[in-house]
């Protein structure tokens, strides 16, 4: 952990997953938008590029050490920022099965759990054990995808990412829905297919293409109370 003294004034997020790729990107445009930042980075990354950050921010940008498959983890970084409080917790988390290929019927009962601990289980214990760190004027998001949906599922393929991440879905929907008497905005967001590790190189949006709308996205969305599936551009996505 990087302790790490902010400017009362400053709004700030609290982004799980901010070693690289998207939610990298998240953090470094939250900081050049005046916000202060403590982002998770997993036990063993070593150096990554949140750590230069923090080093060129060390009063802005914090680091907590966290792995959202083990419990444990989760409830230790809520004790640590227990005296804190966050405008926006957001939890970006994705991966999929070794060969993305094949069918429901063919993935081995590991690697289906495996996918589904990462993808849902793991992101809704996040927000379960830290929403309390957000004020009811805040706002809770969290990273899904279009391939979530079910209504705009008219190709197959990927199938178990699609499937993990259309529970995921329905996960915020059923915390969004004990939350309903309440000014939170909630956010399921749809990045688009970018070319991350995870999107691969031949995904259609660099990660300067989707950032600065997922960001833009996340900062309108506040003050407006409820769930909403937005993709980057704001467009709604269909259940």
């Amino acid at each position: 952990m990087r302790p790490v003294s902010h400017p009362t004034h400053a709004p700030s997020i609290l982004l799980i997953g901010a070693s690289r790729g998207l939610g990298y990107a998240m953090a470094a445009a939250f900081l050049d938008k005046g916000w202060n930042v403590v982002g998770t980075v997993r036990a063993g990354s070593g150096k990554t590029r949140l750590h230069a950050l923090a080093d060129a921010h060390p009063k802005r940008v914090g680091i907590e050490t966290m792995d959202i498959t083990r419990p444990e983890q989760i409830r230790a970084v809520r004790d640590r920022l227990s005296n804190r409080s966050f405008d926006i917790l957001f939890v970006n988390a994705g991966t999929t099965n070794p060969d993305p290929t094949q069918t429901i019927g063919e993935v081995s009962t590991e690697d289906f759990v495996n996918l589904m601990i990462t993808n849902a289980l793991g992101p809704m214990r996040v927000v379960e054990c830290l929403s309390d760190l957000v004020p009811p004027t805040g706002l809770i998001g969290v990273m899904s995808s279009g391939q979530g949906s079910v209504a705009d599922n008219e190709s197959g393929q990927r199938e178990v990412y699609r499937g993990s991440k259309a529970a995921l879905n329905q996960f915020m929907r059923s915390f969004a829905a004990r939350q309903a008497q309440t000014p939170r905005a909630m956010l399921l967001m749809a990045p688009g297919w970018v070319r991350t590790e995870l999107g691969g190189p031949d995904a259609r949006l660099s990660i300067e293409d989707s950032v600065p709308g997922v960001v833009d996205v996340l900062l309108n969305k506040r003050g407006r109370p409820g769930l909403e599936y937005l993709d980057y551009r704001g467009r709604t996505v269909r259940w």
